[in-house]
């Protein structure tokens, strides 16, 4: 897939700069909304969380504000001005950035987490959730070209 053109509809991931031997082990792969809605990306038994099962543990973890601290990963390791992260969800969040779809520059390693969900907006956008720091877990669409990370959960 080209990332520069947003209208390519075709399944593609990368890792973040184009660098798997600095970011795969540790943030894994970015993919496109059409990656993701091949249903290929979870092992058997599993699937990317939908909007409403992130809406779940959001609320579970006392609502968006609060969540964010529950889920992010505790200490300072890779997150950038973090405070009060104690990962008490097992989420064990990782700020790895996004990769935008017009001229495919990458942003905000180590400031921002970017997940899809499966559920879509409409034909051309999809919902995804979102983690900055001490804002907690923000959620919207955005269109599917966009590199994102995928959280896979057992069905």
């Amino acid at each position: 897939m080209t990332w520069g053109n947003p209208s390519t509809s075709a399944p593609a991931y990368c890792w973040y700069n184009n660098d798997s031997a600095s970011y795969k082990s540790t943030y894994g792969a970015l993919y496109n909304y059409f990656a993701v809605n091949t249903n290929k990306l979870c092992p058997i038994g599993w699937h990317v969380s939908s909007d409403d099962e992130w809406g779940a543990m959001v609320t579970l973890f006392e609502g968006p504000s609060e969540a964010g601290g529950k889920l992010y990963e505790a200490g300072d390791l890779h997150w950038q001005y973090i405070m009060h992260a104690t990962n008490e969800s097992g989420f064990t969040a990782l700020p790895g950035g996004r990769r935008y779809v017009n001229f495919g520059a990458f942003l905000e390693m180590g400031k921002a987490g970017y997940w899809w969900t499966s559920t879509p907006w409409n034909s051309s956008q999809t919902y995804y959730r979102g983690i900055y720091p001490n804002m907690g877990v923000i959620s919207g669409w955005v269109e599917n070209g966009v590199g994102y990370s995928i959280r896979c959960i057992k069905d």
